[in-house]
């Protein structure tokens, strides 16, 4: 952690707000770290100039450990109830957020760490000997925070069931093999890479993308015909804006378009 107590950096570059955990030695997080990522997630959100976030960690062992497990057995039910529900709050403001999120994984990624970076709308992660999984069964808890839910949606609910009664955690070779993560970059070129892919999105059309992001998730637990709807719904204002007049342009005039999100 830094010397000025500061758990969760928020930086900017060229579009993209980087959230950093930054709580040594695993990014265990206390219900601190979980208010000081909420302020950062907050202010990412409220950012114009933001329109793509990535989070990542500072350490070079681990993305996140999840909930500090030592201090979980010491408080008591009620305690760890506030904790948990401050986990929910950050991730329904990620998931809820018009912008891009996207987790950058190059260390250990378990429980709430893991639960963290599926809230996250990508993921993309280093090659690695690291470990990622929910290993809450064996501590006879569930994995709380959106853990159940987001697993089984991005990989299926045979496979997400049997890691999650088992509580085996996997490499990145495999979480990429299985879906659950988007991307496998080389360890040595995971930064460069995950900025480079940040800035691609954050230069596209950003009205467009929140659409897509929301009709995506929205859409998730409707019938076809409902789905259709709402990708009605939120299609149908884009052909108005600025955004299209200047796609429109850009592909007659053959080159690349400057998106405003307008």
């Amino acid at each position: 952690m830094s010397k000025s107590g500061t758990k969760v950096l928020l930086s900017k570059q060229q579009g993209v707000g980087i959230i950093t955990l930054n709580h040594s030695p695993a990014n265990a997080y206390d219900i601190d770290l979980m208010t000081q990522l909420e302020k950062r997630v907050i202010a990412a959100n409220e950012d114009k100039d933001v329109k793509t976030v990535l989070l990542n960690s500072a350490l070079p062992k681990f993305f996140c450990a999840g909930a500090d497990i030592r201090a979980f057995g010491k408080n008591d039910t009620a305690t760890n109830q506030v904790l948990v529900s401050k986990a929910r709050q950050v991730a329904e403001r990620i998931n809820s957020s018009k912008k891009i999120y996207i987790a950058v994984l190059s260390g250990h990624t378990l429980g709430g760490g893991l639960e963290l970076a599926m809230a996250c709308d990508l993921r993309l992660a280093a090659e690695g000997n690291y470990l990622l999984g929910l290993p809450e069964v064996k501590l006879g808890l569930i994995p709380g925070n959106g853990g159940t839910q987001r697993l089984l949606r991005l990989i299926g609910a045979a496979k997400a069931l049997e890691l999650m009664i088992t509580g085996e955690s996997i490499h990145p070779s495999e979480a990429f093999r299985l879906g659950l993560v988007n991307r496998l970059y080389p360890a040595d070129t995971i930064a460069e890479e995950a900025m480079k892919y940040a800035q691609a999105l954050a230069s596209g059309p950003s009205l467009a993308i929140a659409a897509i992001k929301r009709s995506v998730c929205l859409g998730e637990g409707m019938t076809l015909s409902v789905g259709l709807k709402l990708e009605e719904s939120l299609g149908n204002p884009l052909y108005n804006s600025e955004d299209a007049a200047e796609g429109y342009a850009a592909y007659a005039e053959k080159r690349p378009p400057q998106f405003k999100g307008k």
